[in-house]
């Protein structure tokens, strides 16, 4: 099942599917590392942005940008 990863829950790891956006999005996420096929894992989701793991390092995103990272849980 797909879902946008704003929708994880702290402490869920999840694929990379797709990413709903345009050029620019795919370049930034792209340079942080966030590629199709890459494992994440949920460190923070509560209020304002969302903290990810994301191969050893930490990284913030937006919640509307969290929004467009289609991921399978796993």
């Amino acid at each position: 099942m797909n879902i946008p990863l704003l929708f994880f829950t702290e402490g869920e790891k999840g694929i990379v599917n797709t990413i709903m956006g345009g050029q620019k999005i795919h370049k930034r996420l792209f340079e942080m590392g966030l590629n199709t096929g890459s494992e994440v894992q949920v460190i923070k989701n509560d209020a304002g942005p969302i903290i990810i793991s994301l191969g050893g390092c930490k990284v913030a995103l937006g919640r509307g940008l969290a929004q467009k990272i289609i991921m399978s849980r796993g």
